[in-house]
C-alpha cells in the first residue's frame, strides 16, 4: 500500500446555515478541514495509507480535530500535542451573483507555533513515497515556514516526491513574501499543482487573454505557464486547475497537466456548487493518488478533475467520494441517476 504523508494545519470551521449571511445567523455548523488535511482524508478513502502532520492543542477542541480525521482512517500517530489554539475559520456560503465568504481567526494557531523539533521526520517519512504540502502552511508563520522547509529536506533525504498546491492566500502575507519563501522550498518539489492567480501572484508568471471571472480560458496560455515553472524549477509535472466563474453557483471546471514535453487537458464539467471549499484539494489528492498508483497523463488528470467534480457536491471541506464513484464519473457516467 503506497503511504502518503501531508503537512499543515486543520481547523474548526463555523459556517452559516444554508445560504444564511452571517449578520442574520443565530447559529454555526461545525465541521473540520484544511488544505492538508482535506487531501489527506480523500487518499484515505481511496485506499491509501495516509499520514497527517500537524500540531493541535492538547485540549478538547484539538481532540476533536483528531477524531474526525480518525473517522476516516487517516493515520495521526504523528500530530504533535501543545499550542494554546486551534485556528478557526467562519463561512458564509454564496448563491448565484452573491459571493462566498471566509473569515479567519488562526493567528498564533498550534500549528503556526510548531518549531522543527515537535516532529521526528526520520520516523514521519519510515516507508513514505509521496510528501504534500501546501502554500498556506509556510505562510501561517516563520516559524512554521521553518517547519515546511524541514520536512521539504528531510522527504528529499529519504527519496520521497514531493508535491504542492501554491494555493496563495492574500489575507495571510504579500506576493513579495510569498514569492521569497515559496523560492526557496521549490527546490525540492516534484510536482506543482496551482491555478493561473497562484502562479502569477508568486511567482510573476502571468496566463495571456485569460480571465476567470469572464469564463474565458486560454488553454496555449495556460500551458505556457506550465512551460515557465519547469523551465524555472525543474518539476517533473505542474498541473493547473481552471476554473471559469460563471456565478458563485455555477463553473466550468477543467485541468491541465504538462509534464515539460505534452500537456493533457481534461475534459470540462458544468458544475452546480453545494460547496466549493476543498475543490483544489481533492483535485490535489486525485492526482496524487493517480500518479503514486501509476496512472499516466490523460488518465492521471482525468482522475483529479473527476473526483473534484465531485467533491463541489458534498458539504464540509473533505471530499468523501470514494475510488469507484470517482471512476464511474471519469469514464462517463455524470447522469446522477439513483444508484440502486
Amino acid at each position: 500500500m503506497k503511504r502518503v504523508v501531508t503537512l499543515g494545519e486543520i481547523m474548526l470551521r463555523l459556517s452559516t446555515p444554508g445560504y444564511n449571511r452571517f449578520v442574520q445567523s443565530q447559529d454555526f455548523d461545525v465541521n473540520y478541514g484544511g488544505g492538508e488535511a482535506n487531501v489527506c482524508v480523500s487518499l484515505a478513502n481511496y485506499g491509501l495509507d495516509a499520514r497527517f502532520v500537524t500540531k493541535v492543542p492538547k485540549h478538547e477542541i484539538g481532540q476533536s480535530a483528531v477524531n474526525a480525521l480518525r473517522r476516516f482512517g487517516v493515520d495521526t500517530d504523528y500530530i504533535s500535542r501543545g499550542g494554546d489554539r486551534l485556528g478557526i475559520y467562519f463561512l458564509e456560503t454564496g448563491a448565484s451573483q452573491r459571493a462566498s465568504k471566509v473569515i479567519y481567526d488562526r493567528a498564533h494557531s498550534a500549528i503556526a507555533e510548531a518549531v522543527p523539533e515537535d516532529f521526528n521526520w526520520e520516523e514521519i517519512f519510515d516507508g513514505a513515497d509521496w510528501f504534500h504540502f501546501t502554500g498556506i502552511t509556510p505562510a501561517l508563520s516563520e516559524k512554521a515556514a521553518k517547519v515546511t522547509l524541514e520536512a521539504c529536506k528531510a522527504a528529499k533525504k529519504f527519496g520521497v516526491t514531493v508535491s504542492v498546491d501554491l494555493n496563495y492566500r492574500k489575507k495571510l502575507w504579500t506576493p513579495e513574501e510569498a514569492g521569497k519563501v515559496m523560492e526557496t522550498l521549490m527546490e525540492y518539489v516534484d510536482v506543482c499543482i496551482g491555478n493561473e492567480e497562484d502562479a502569477e501572484l508568486v511567482f510573476g508568471i502571468s496566463a495571456e487573454d485569460t480571465d476567470i471571472t469572464k469564463g474565458e480560458i486560454n488553454h496555449n496560455a495556460y500551458e505556457n505557464v506550465a512551460k515557465q515553472l519547469i523551465e524555472r524549477f525543474n518539476f517533473k509535472y505542474v498541473a493547473s486547475t481552471l476554473r471559469e466563474s460563471y456565478s458563485a453557483s455555477d463553473n466550468g471546471w477543467s485541468a491541465l497537466l504538462y509534464d515539460g514535453e505534452k500537456s493533457w487537458l481534461s475534459k470540462k464539467y458544468d458544475l452546480r456548487i453545494v460547496d466549493r471549499v476543498g475543490g483544489g484539494d481533492s483535485f490535489a489528492s486525485g492526482l496524487i493518488y493517480a500518479l503514486v498508483t501509476g496512472m499516466k497523463g490523460q488518465e492521471a488528470v482525468e482522475y483529479a478533475v473527476a473526483a473534484s467534480a465531485l467533491k463541489h457536491t458534498i458539504p464540509g471541506d473533505f471530499n468523501l467520494a470514494s475510488r469507484e464513484e470517482v471512476m464511474t464519473l471519469m469514464e462517463g457516467d455524470g447522469s446522477g441517476r439513483v444508484q440502486r
